[in-house]
């Protein structure tokens, strides 16, 4: 069953890591303008977590009886929890954006270096130990991003100027960067977390980050008033 689990996991994080940014790049190559919008929809699927939740609660509950808790998470849980997820919610957008000026071949190789980011930030938080493999990769990635910052023009789409292309550039850094952040705070929590790491657990953690990221991104989009464009883009198609 673990291994299930953790396969269907897996072929999950693939699928939304090669597609996501694909279908972003695709609107925003034809027209698309919302980065917020673009922000949102990287979390706005949170609900669906409550499928999977509610499969585990049942069954937890024929395993172990009729007062199995439906919910497990604690409220310290929770709570870091949530600030971690308003940080998804900035790097949400900090993604999107760089997604509006680069080309997906650029920044997917800006994002993987986030490889750097979370080793240090592992190793201050978590005090996650530095490997052979780690350092070479890290080099590696690093080198590649300078690199394209060096030598932009040959990938850049035609007719961007050079200030949205390295605002796009440096806004993707900086996503990499802050979700270098994330990953070693989610296991910071687990750490800290007094309570048993389950399956179960991880999924309301993930719930709790992905309402959150999404609350930061649907204020951005109420400020930005980007429901009533997509209201009227939704009214033109299908009109």
């Amino acid at each position: 069953m673990k291994r299930l689990l953790f396969l269907l996991s897996t072929l999950l994080l693939t699928i939304g890591n090669c597609g996501g940014p694909l279908i972003t790049r695709l609107y925003f190559l034809h027209g698309g303008k919302r980065v917020w919008l673009s922000s949102w929809l990287e979390t706005g699927g949170w609900p669906i977590t409550f499928i999977p939740i509610i499969i585990t609660y049942f069954h937890r509950r024929r395993k172990n009886g009729p007062t199995t808790n439906l919910i497990v998470i604690k409220p310290p849980v929770f709570i870091a929890a949530a600030v971690i997820g308003l940080l998804t919610g900035l790097d949400d957008y900090l993604y999107a954006y760089g997604l509006a000026w680069l080309p997906v071949s650029t920044s997917s190789l800006i994002i993987a270096s986030q490889l750097g980011f979370t080793a240090l930030f592992a190793f201050l938080l978590v005090r996650q130990k530095f490997t052979s493999y780690t350092i070479n990769a890290v080099v590696l990635l690093t080198v590649g991003a300078g690199i394209l910052a060096l030598h932009s023009s040959g990938d850049r789409p035609k007719g961007e100027s050079n200030r949205k292309y390295y605002l796009g550039f440096f806004m993707t850094i900086a996503a990499a960067a802050l979700y270098g952040l994330i990953l070693p705070m989610v296991e910071l929590t687990y750490k800290k977390a007094k309570q048993a790491i389950t399956y179960t657990l991880v999924l309301e953690i993930q719930l709790v980050m992905c309402f959150f990221a999404t609350l930061v991104c649907t204020i951005g989009m109420l400020i930005n008033e980007d429901f009533q464009v997509s209201l009227s883009l939704g009214i033109i198609l299908s009109v």
